[in-house]
């Protein structure tokens, strides 16, 4: 009997179908149903991803025309029946091709590299005593309808561990872990940064030796494929990793924890745009499992739902290793050239003498982020993007963070031949310089992403730090959430303003956590945290909230502002952008799309635009946008699907459309 095939591949979805294509049994019989194909796909051979057989062809498809698989990637199934429903859930969500989902989901890699396991003894770390707060969490949690204990399991339950940095979220996260490993269900744990990933993963394996698993984009891609038919085998109950870890095949999946849920990084930047959140709720839901998100800061839309009983809140206030809350001082910079006070200087030299360390934050690297002349005015650009150059000085050079372009530093203005003209702002490299020649005598280390690569790498910059080998460390916001050093006593924000000014309606939510965050790194295990935070907006709301850790006012005065302008969380929006090499078609693209849209917007929603994006170039392609909004996502998202039915039909092909769901950048 014959045996068809169908297969989606990770191409864009051609509106208004997300097809699938038709091929027949390759000829050594190996092709089956969640395994990864080579076949010809137009004039080139593609991976391709088997979603369904079936005995006869579509009645659509003639016999004649149907190919022949020409070989089979994978030995055994890398996804199944579920993985495939995620994928055609995000494919209508995320409006994106079904293969371009599961291109997300599943590790590239054709041959299998099997990745040194943990040796250590299950359960080789003892789990720490718990507070009356903690051990009341988990009991929220572990006794909750939907645990495996519970007589009703059907319903769903969400939870949110609030508290204070330091306050033991880890434990409860991993006790409540261990509570589904015993009843022999699956964990997923989520953290934002691979440099999160590194420090959880540790304790993780500690906790439970070879049953853990670790999946994330510093892996090969062969030894992302290892692990995730480990996984699948159901070899590794427990596994931890970033954005993508979401994905990950556990049989029996009991929990997902998502750890700093408030983290940007848990979008993904590109095709399909997904948020981890919302994977987590979708599997949750279609799985049956537990949902414990948690973090110092939540996201506003967090926060919304914690006080709309959508998410059970549970509260963690106290720091429970002896540490208190530190105290916070906000110290004005107007006035000075340097890019430390003398306020900070005094609390440096303190904290060495105490033999405690410092962290110094500051989220730009380089040494100074722009080049401008007083006389003219003129300021040193991108050539390929509408953003300053940052002044790199130990490459010697003048870098663009978007699109790599540099190019050397100028001695004059260009423009008007002044010597006056130089670099203002600073960035890390700056910052460095300073501290070396305020303090000869302690060892600094810097952690951006120029020297992640360098020194060892950034895993052994905060290995050495955590053992008190490094007095000082500074760094971007790499270091600035999760981490936990027991001899932090001092924590200087260098430049807070940074995220301020940035046309977003998300700045000053993002500087409000960055401070709560990075403060949170002093003072843990003692009484006497210190944190200094510079700036040159002494009275802005984001600024004084967070020195004061006024969590529920700043939200409080978020939400209402956020209800004033219709942004979310109480609008949702799909961002539409068009970028092209020649403005003026990325103009008449823009202009074309919204003039489609028009008419399909209903009274319950808007369109802002057409406009030029906020950052108008980025590598020579010049970015124009149209936003859709509305209270109800249903409402706009049958709008942009019918939108983009239209213009697939007589669309510039050099002008690309990239369609972003829930939006957390809007620059």
């Amino acid at each position: 009997m014959a045996v068809f095939f169908d297969i989606v591949f990770d191409i864009p979805i051609k509106f208004p179908v997300d097809q699938s294509y038709t091929y027949s049994m390759d000829d050594k019989g190996e092709a089956a149903f969640g395994k990864r194909v080579m076949t010809a796909f137009g004039k080139r051979d593609c991976m391709g991803y088997i979603i369904a057989q079936r005995e006869s062809p579509p009645q659509d498809v003639k016999p004649d025309s149907i190919k022949k698989i020409r070989r089979v990637v994978d030995a055994q199934r890398v996804f199944d029946a579920n993985d495939v429903q995620i994928a055609r859930w995000m494919a209508g969500y995320y409006l994106c091709g079904t293969g371009q989902a599961l291109a997300a989901m599943i590790p590239s890699g054709r041959r299998m590299i099997v990745p040194e396991l943990n040796d250590g003894d299950e359960g080789a770390q003892s789990a720490l005593s718990i507070s009356d707060e903690q051990a009341a969490a988990l009991k929220e949690i572990t006794s909750s309808p939907g645990s495996p204990q519970s007589s009703e399991s059907k319903q769903r339950r969400m939870f949110y561990l609030y508290g204070v940095t330091g306050s033991g979220k880890t434990e409860v996260f991993l006790r409540a872990a261990q509570y589904m490993l015993n009843a022999g269900k699956s964990v997923i744990y989520l953290v934002p940064e691979i440099s999160l990933t590194h420090q959880t993963a540790q304790v993780i394996n500690s906790r439970f030796g070879s049953q853990a698993a670790t999946l994330h984009s510093g892996m090969s891609p062969s030894t992302r494929l290892a692990e995730w038919v480990r996984i699948r085998k159901g070899e590794a109950p427990i596994v931890i990793g970033p954005r993508s870890a979401v994905f990950a095949p556990v049989p029996n999946l009991g929990l997902i924890i998502i750890d700093e849920e408030h983290d940007g990084s848990y979008k993904s930047g590109s095709t399909p745009r997904y948020h981890a959140r919302q994977i987590a709720l979708r599997r949750c839901s279609q799985e049956n499992a537990l949902l414990v998100m948690g973090s110092a800061t939540p996201s506003a839309e967090a926060w919304k739902l914690m006080n709309e009983g959508g998410i059970k809140r549970l509260d963690l206030s106290r720091r429970i290793s002896g540490g208190g809350i530190p105290e916070i001082k906000p110290v004005s910079l107007a006035g000075t050239d340097s890019c430390l006070s003398k306020e900070l200087k005094d609390e440096i030299r303190l904290t060495a003498q105490m033999g405690r360390q410092t962290i110094l934050f500051m989220n730009r690297r380089g040494f100074a982020h722009f080049y401008h002349c007083p006389s003219c005015g003129w300021e040193q650009t991108c050539r390929r993007c509408s953003v300053s150059l940052t002044w790199h000085k130990s490459r010697g050079r003048c870098i663009c963070h978007y699109c790599g372009y540099s190019e050397g530093p100028s001695s004059a203005c260009p423009n008007c031949g002044s010597v006056e003209a130089g670099y203002r702002g600073f960035g890390t490299e700056m910052i460095e310089e300073e501290v070396r020649r305020s303090f000869p005598d302690l060892r600094l280390r810097r952690a951006d992403a120029d020297t992640a690569g360098k020194n060892g790498g950034l895993e052994e910059t905060l290995a050495l730090f955590k053992t008190g080998m490094i007095d000082i460390l500074l760094g971007t916001q790499m270091v600035a959430k999760g981490l936990n050093f027991p001899g932090v006593r001092l924590v200087g924000v260098i430049f807070a303003d940074t995220g301020l000014h940035l046309p977003d309606f998300r700045a000053a939510e993002r500087t409000f956590s960055l401070i709560v965050q990075v403060a949170g790194r002093a003072g843990r295990y003692f009484p006497d945290g210190k944190v200094i935070v510079q700036t040159l907006r002494m009275d802005d709301p984001a600024i004084t909230r967070s020195c004061a850790l006024d969590v529920e006012g700043f939200y409080g005065a978020e939400l209402t502002h956020r209800r004033t302008l219709n942004f979310p969380p109480f609008s949702r929006i799909i961002r539409f952008t068009i970028r092209a090499r020649e403005e003026n078609r990325a103009q008449a693209a823009i202009n074309r799309l919204a003039s489609l849209a028009q008419p399909l917007i209903s009274k319950d929603a808007d369109m802002l635009g057409p406009a030029q994006c906020p950052i108008g170039v980025i590598n020579n392609n010049y970015r124009y946008q149209v936003i859709l909004r509305s209270a109800s996502m249903g409402v706009i998202h049958y709008a942009a699907r019918e939108l983009l039915s239209l213009y697939e039909n007589g669309k510039d092909a050099k002008a690309y459309l990239e369609v972003d769901v829930d939006p957390v950048s809007m620059l």
